[in-house]
């Protein structure tokens, strides 16, 4: 089994009597994808964004058994006033329950809320709930504040009391000290980064230890931050006991590692070597499959780097579907089992038929 926990989705339309503040979506002649109209965003979205059908189809083809769909991230605008930002928000989890009922077995959606207003995204999460929606998506920062901020406790607190996944989506923050260019790499790292390590920082981490959160690309940065802020917490290296008196920030609570081994991370992080330091430092308990489709293309097939890493099977099967469930808080179904064993049986079909071929071609 595959579960693809970093794939997104599009409204196909908006309410007609929408505030102008709304994004549009309007139908492209001769295509069945549609175009994205918001602000300077100009975005050709494929049928598979919307249509429920296809997106099985996708699934199909590229080796998925369950997705875990998030809005795009364009969707997540913090800069709208908080009520506008709730009516986009309870249009788009809407639209999301209702693509998600196509398949429950196939298709887990998540949600959006107002984050500008913490009070308000808050209050608005067990409406989320109420729409069999299983976590919620937020920036990496909100208007300029990292997530980690004590403003935002409240909100996750909330996310911790109903059971709710959080999904942590790095945005690209405006800065002059990178080009434009860097926004979607370099940027991209760095807001991931400050975002996993501001729950720690900030005292998220420490005050919501059952939270289950995921960030994006494995946060960025992060994982290769660790070590040094390990050093300052307890005057060693390697992970050695620490020595309190060489230390420059040690206190009796949690390590930095210990805090980072509570998270989850997506290990879409393009590189076989990656993903092995990532196992190595946090633990392969914590990494999930993800892929960004349809914004980006899957590996064909999906996890095909993992597959090629000689994992132990048990590590392998925790990555792609064990921890995705976990991290999810929900047991795998008979649904569930039932789409995978199907397409390995087609799979299977599929592999003879190729080998009796090559055979009779010999």
């Amino acid at each position: 089994m595959l579960v693809d926990t970093h794939a997104h989705l599009l409204p196909r339309d908006y309410p007609a009597d929408a505030p102008d503040s709304f994004p549009r979506m309007e139908s492209i002649d001769g295509e069945t994808a549609r175009l994205l109209l918001w602000g300077a965003t100009r975005f050709r979205a494929r049928d598979v964004f919307f249509d429920a059908e296809r997106r099985i189809a996708a699934q199909e083809e590229s080796g998925v058994d369950v997705e875990v769909l998030t809005p795009m991230p364009p969707l997540l605008r913090y800069d709208l006033p908080g009520a506008e930002g709730l009516s986009l928000a309870r249009h788009v989890n809407e639209f999301t329950a209702t693509l998600c009922s196509a398949d429950p077995g196939r298709l887990i959606g998540f949600g959006l809320v107002p984050m500008q207003d913490p009070d308000l995204a808050a209050a608005e999460l067990a409406v989320l709930k109420e729409h069999g929606l299983r976590g919620v998506e937020v920036a990496s920062s909100v208007l300029g504040r990292s997530i980690g901020d004590e403003q935002f406790l409240p909100f996750f607190t909330e996310a911790q009391r109903l059971d709710l996944a959080v999904f942590v989506h790095a945005m690209p923050a405006p800065t002059d000290r990178l080009p434009a260019s860097a926004m979607g790499t370099y940027v991209v790292g760095l807001e991931g980064a400050t975002a996993a390590a501001s729950m720690i920082t900030g005292g998220t981490a420490a005050a919501c230890p059952e939270l289950r959160i995921s960030f994006s690309h494995a946060a960025g940065g992060f994982p290769l931050m660790l070590p040094r802020a390990q050093y300052f917490w307890g005057g060693s290296w390697n992970e050695e006991p620490p020595v309190p008196e060489r230390a420059f920030a040690h206190d009796d609570g949690p390590s930095p590692l210990d805090y980072a081994r509570r998270f989850y991370y997506d290990s879409m992080v393009f590189d076989r070597r990656a993903i092995r330091y990532l196992i190595d430092l946090l633990g392969h308990e914590r990494l999930l499959v993800g892929s960004d489709f349809p914004a980006m293309p899957r590996e064909e097939p999906a996890g095909r780097t993992l597959r090629s890493m000689e994992l132990p099977d048990a590590v392998l099967a925790d990555i792609t579907w064990h921890n995705a469930f976990r991290w999810l808080g929900i047991e795998p179904n008979a649904d569930h089992g039932a789409h995978s064993i199907a397409r390995k049986s087609r799979s299977d079909r599929h592999s003879r038929g190729t080998s009796v071929g090559n055979a009779a071609g010999r």
